[in-house]
């Protein structure tokens, strides 16, 4: 840019600007294919990582910490068949027990049932009901595992865990169904036939994208309470074959795994050598078990979340391409439109750069119009998503430099084939030109 003459290069940009205003139609034209691509670039960016931001603050709820050992779950079934899977020997309550015993970097313990959402109910509050809800199972240290925060009330003592007492937390939605106005603490609710005490209830949990996806859909009762009710974990593996389903393989245990301040590590290691010693695996057999934590489950989401973006990007890139290319066509039918007035230009003196930053510049001034439009859209369409749906949205900063990036070279790239046409017209040639 340093060569050019003082003053110059304002001068370029000025005739550029002219040229697109005096052919509005065209220019819009050109650029359709940027305006789409960058559209679609930021819109998408937008959803992707305002659903990112939800799902992460969803799993977060397991606490940094937590370990959860189970059957089932995002780990199990990566690379694994349904039926490999579901013939795994379900985890029970005698397996928490023993990691309590005989795992010393393990702090806290808690046995979750109905976490496959097998169980479900509805519940019954004199003539009001909710619609059916997941039923779970747990022990009393499920709110410190989980992080769940209690609105009111209290969770479960030792004493009514060991001794079947019926009595529930209930979760936000059957809460609202049930007493929108009405203290719910100590009432009597009816969960299929057998009457409940209300003790406590929970707020309201993220839910990934703002979707109602049932996060709040349940009430959680003893673990021996749970047993007593739906019955208790079958031991060793669910019998199952391709031609039929035995819904037993769901009827499993999940076991959440707190371990001491910094000894995450031993505690998976500690809880590992256990489980592959209760399940009698040798060394050479994989674990039928899986050990899942907020970092694994994470990273399994940033594999998908990564490859959604990838495809993204070559999808755009694919209206980006067909931009450039319409970029190029009007560029060397501008060039040919205008060869007098090259030539006059060059008469009077105008190097070959200078001709060659001329239409460079209008090329990459006109996708860049193009690229703000685009963003402006995008954005918009994702304002528009949220204030419809409620779904989040993030709108990060590098999505626009990306937008502008992206469409400022497709302008240079594809204007500089015809860029350099013009700048080698013969200026007697070009004054020549009718």
């Amino acid at each position: 840019m340093g060569t050019l003459r003082s003053g110059l290069l304002g001068e370029i940009i000025t005739m550029s600007i002219d040229t697109l205003r005096t052919n509005k139609m065209r220019s819009a034209l050109t650029v359709l294919g940027v305006v789409i691509g960058i559209t679609s670039i930021v819109g998408m960016t937008s959803l992707i990582r305002g659903f990112d931001n939800s799902l992460r603050e969803a799993i977060s709820q397991l606490g940094p910490n937590t370990i959860m050992v189970q059957k089932w779950g995002v780990l199990s079934l990566s690379g694994k068949s349904f039926l490999e899977v579901a013939r795994r020997p379900n985890l029970s309550r005698e397996d928490a027990r023993a990691i309590e015993r005989q795992c010393p970097s393990v702090a806290l313990i808690d046995v979750w049932l109905g976490a496959m959402g097998n169980t479900q109910s509805r519940i019954y509050y004199g003539h009001d009901k909710t619609k059916a809800v997941a039923i779970l199972g747990a022990t009393e240290n499920w709110a410190a595992v989980n992080f769940a925060k209690l609105e009111v009330g209290r969770l479960f003592m030792p004493a009514e865990v060991d001794h079947r007492r019926q009595v529930v937390v209930l979760g936000k939605n059957p809460w609202d169904s049930l007493f929108p106005n009405i203290d719910p603490i100590g009432k009597l609710v009816r969960i299929g036939a057998n009457e409940f005490t209300v003790i406590g209830v929970l707020g309201k949990r993220p839910s990934p994208g703002g979707f109602s996806t049932g996060a709040d859909d349940f009430a959680v009762i003893p673990f021996s309470t749970h047993e007593k009710l739906y019955g208790k974990v079958l031991k060793g593996s669910a019998k199952i074959s391709a031609n039929s389903f035995n819904p037993a393989v769901f009827r499993t245990a999940m076991i959440a795994v707190v371990p001491r301040e910094g000894m995450r590590d031993d505690a998976m290691r500690e809880v590992e050598a256990l489980m592959r010693i209760r399940h009698k695996l040798n060394l050479e057999q994989p674990n039928d078990f899986d050990l899942a934590t907020q970092d694994a489950v994470l990273k399994v989401w940033d594999q998908i979340s990564g490859a959604t973006f990838l495809g993204l990007v070559v999808i755009s890139s694919i209206a980006l391409m067909v931009g450039g290319i319409g970029v190029m066509a009007i560029m060397m039918i501008s060039v040919t439109e205008r060869t007098r007035e090259i030539g006059v230009r060059k008469a009077l003196g105008a190097r070959r750069r200078e001709i060659l930053w001329q239409f460079l510049i209008e090329a990459a001034f006109l996708t860049s119009a193009g690229g703000v439009l685009g963003i402006i859209l995008g954005s918009g369409i994702g304002m528009i998503i949220h204030w419809a749906s409620g779904f989040p949205i993030s709108l990060p900063w590098w999505s626009f430099a990306i937008g502008i990036g992206f469409s400022a070279t497709i302008g240079i790239f594809f204007g500089l084939f015809p860029a350099i046409k013009a700048s080698r017209l013969d200026p007697i040639e070009a004054l020549r030109y009718e």
